[in-house]
């Protein structure tokens, strides 16, 4: 007789009865449910009851001293009114449309120019990836002497006639927030490189040698043929960049704490600041619920994105 392989279903007439109770009812299947509940329990707790008492609080003034007092939409009245929140909302977007193109483009070629099967390439993949592994305070205290008037970057940009004279990266209100988007990029490129890499990995090596036979340069073929289908892996890295850019906080914590004159403030900060700085727990709820559809968007936007992905291959 033969027997089902492990790829066939298994007919239902063969497969075993559940066992029954005393009083003939099936036992129901509960161990696979208790392995999945503590993550249920840990997503609920840390998740949706923070998420659910942040819209409740965003209708509410309340100064942590004193009990909640429902006041309606009056939060979000004051904040379409309020200067700080329009500039924030401002350099959030600002923070995305500086960094996302850098989070997309440099790991990109990043990826082809590790991708090579070169002696010690190995090396220099631990040595791009390492900054994504290392605190984010250790980073913005690294960077934030690089940025200094008698730093390294002052130093190099002078002594190759770039300058004429330092300049206070962080201090300064037109170069503060790109200094900041670039040390968030910097230590995150070995993240979306390797996210590159695996789609390398996917590329099918007969294109490519389809490609050579005819002639094509190395140029032509990353353009031609390496570009286009890791399309998938683009998107995926665009909407996951923007949503990473929304949620900028430690550098701008420990480099320039939202300064100088509110130019790198962005939505996370002002909660921060409403919320644990001015105890505005009420106002910085509404701005929390702001910044949550935008992410909401942006997830929404990246589950589809990752379903036409799957389309495409």
């Amino acid at each position: 007789m033969s027997m089902p392989t492990p790829t066939q279903p298994v007919p239902q007439s063969q497969v075993p009865p559940r066992p029954r109770t005393r009083l003939g009812l099936r036992r129901f299947p509960w161990v696979p449910y208790l392995f999945l509940l503590p993550g249920v329990a840990f997503f609920v707790i840390f998740d949706y009851i923070p998420a659910f008492n942040a819209l409740y609080l965003s209708f509410t003034k309340y100064h942590v001293l004193s009990p909640p007092e429902w006041v309606g939409l009056e939060n979000y009245h004051d904040m379409l009114n309020d200067p700080s929140f329009w500039k924030a909302l401002k350099n959030s977007f600002a923070y995305m449309v500086i960094m996302v193109p850098m989070l997309v483009v440099i790991p990109l070629f990043l990826a082809i120019l590790v991708n090579q099967k070169l002696k010690g390439i190995h090396l220099f993949r631990v040595a791009y990836y390492l900054p994504v592994v290392t605190s984010m305070v250790t980073v913005s205290i690294t960077w934030n002497y690089l940025y200094h008037e008698s730093g390294l970057l002052n130093y190099l940009l002078i002594t190759l006639g770039i300058l004429s004279k330092p300049i206070s990266w962080l201090l300064d209100v037109n170069t503060a927030i790109f200094a900041v988007a670039l040390v968030e990029s910097w230590k995150s490129m070995g993240f979306y490189m390797i996210i590159y890499l695996a789609g390398l990995q996917s590329v099918p090596q007969d294109l490519i040698e389809a490609a050579r036979v005819d002639g094509a340069n190395r140029l032509r073929i990353i353009w031609h043929v390496i570009i286009p289908m890791l399309r998938p892996f683009v998107a995926l890295c665009v909407v996951m960049a923007g949503m990473g850019s929304m949620q900028v906080f430690t550098s701008v914590f420990m480099l320039t704490q939202g300064g100088p004159l509110d130019s790198t403030t962005n939505l996370t900060y002002l909660i921060y600041d409403l919320a644990f700085q001015k105890l505005n727990m009420g106002y910085a709820s509404a701005v929390g619920m702001v910044l949550w559809v935008i992410l909401l968007v942006l997830s929404i936007l990246n589950f589809r994105l990752s379903h036409g992905g799957e389309r495409m291959q």
